[in-house]
């Protein structure tokens, strides 16, 4: 499986952005699939994960309301969308694929940044 993810960017606090992960490969479709971040000097931090089939949508905390994930498997296509950004929401973002549904990430796409200025 491999993941490209794309669409970060800079935004104002209080605007929006979508983040978009492209799959290809044997087995994306199966993939439970989540979005995660990182900020500089910190572990990988859970935002949204989707199952394979759309059966769940799960938020962190921190984002639930304003974040929103779903996927688009005609065009294996996983997105985030983030409104009310903040900044602390400034990260890079990951797209990750759970292929054994064992709720440890497989396959990793490379980070796009996401800047949101104060």
């Amino acid at each position: 499986v491999q993941l490209q993810a794309f669409g970060g960017g800079l935004v104002q606090t209080g605007g929006s952005l979508r983040l978009s992960c492209a799959g290809s490969g044997r087995g994306f479709s199966s993939c439970n699939m989540g979005w995660l971040r990182q900020v500089d000097g910190k572990g990988r931090e859970f935002q949204a994960r989707i199952g394979w089939d759309g059966s769940f949508i799960r938020y962190a905390d921190s984002v639930r309301g304003r974040f929103t994930i779903s996927r688009d498997d005609a065009k294996n296509m996983i997105s985030l969308e983030m409104n009310d950004l903040k900044p602390e929401d400034t990260a890079t973002y990951y797209c990750a694929c759970d292929l054994d549904k064992d709720s440890i990430y497989d396959f990793w796409g490379q980070g796009t940044l996401v800047t949101v200025s104060s």
